[in-house]
């Protein structure tokens, strides 16, 4: 993107990205989200070590329940809280595997902690015949159960809520009902469209911005930048200038509006509405 790019082109984020606070959140839910998993298969692994040492055979159904139900509690606990990581800060659709892995991953891991001390209860020739059939029943069951749990049914991508938050800046930009303003895109499509009106009524109703253009061929910013009235002010001189929407700013990183309006205004030649 050029400083001769026009104007007319479509206002579309092309890079949603997780706030600072979305991305903390979802780091720390995940961290909980594996704690709990590992204590899951923590659980199997002492219930396949009893197994193997006889402790079911002749006795104790009421424990091994407990450690079955143990695990599930555990492993829904899990997926539960890796579900809510992903609203925060959800995989990109495009990259296909890691998008099937980071959101089947509750699952995966339910399948884990659940099928192999599942199959040795069946398999166990020394266990009790009707304990193994309900000790084997209840683990089957509660398998199916976190797994279905544990699987996303509709998962979020950064795709998705690139169209969501574009939708919801342009219905707020309107004063239209804010039907695609989900809590995960609401924050940044109030921004840009604050930013925008601000803009707008700074520059006589354009909605045309200015960055210093991330270095090194690069698409996005690793820093927040500012954004500029026109390429004439002080700070762009001398600079590599990108040119685009509000919002096409948004998606570099460009996403502090200067705090220099008025005088801005007279260097781009703009009359103040004020």
């Amino acid at each position: 993107m050029s400083d001769k790019k026009p104007a007319a082109e479509a206002d579309v984020t092309k890079d949603w990205r997780a706030t600072q606070g979305q991305a903390s959140a979802a780091k720390r839910l995940r961290i909980f989200a594996v704690l709990a998993w590992l204590i899951a298969i923590g659980g199997e692994v002492a219930g396949i070590v009893l197994l193997y040492n006889d402790k079911f055979d002749q006795g104790n159904l009421p424990l091994l329940i407990g450690i079955l139900v143990g695990i599930a509690i555990f492993a829904i606990a899990g997926s539960l809280m890796w579900k809510a990581a992903n609203k925060h800060d959800p995989a990109r659709k495009s990259e296909k595997f890691k998008f099937f892995v980071q959101n089947q991953l509750g699952a995966i891991i339910s399948l884990i902690a659940f099928l192999p001390l599942v199959v040795l209860i069946f398999m166990d020739k020394d266990m009790d015949p009707k304990n193994k059939k309900i000790a084997g029943g209840i683990g089957a069951v509660l398998a199916v159960a976190a797994t279905l749990i544990g699987v996303s049914w509709n998962p979020p991508s950064v795709e998705q809520y690139t169209q969501d938050m574009n939708t919801c800046a342009a219905q707020i930009k309107a004063n239209e009902p804010t039907t695609a303003c989900s809590p995960e895109v609401a924050a940044q499509a109030q921004d840009i469209a604050r930013d925008s009106s601000t803009v707008a009524e700074a520059t006589n109703g354009q909605d045309v911005v200015y960055w210093i253009a991330p270095g090194a061929g690069a698409k996005r910013s690793d820093h927040p930048l500012v954004f500029h009235l026109c390429n004439d002010v002080s700070p762009l001189r001398g600079k590599t200038v990108n040119r685009g929407s509000v919002t096409e700013a948004y998606s570099e990183n460009a996403i502090r509006i200067t705090k220099q309006i008025a005088m801005e205004q007279g260097q781009c030649g703009f009359t103040s509405s004020k």
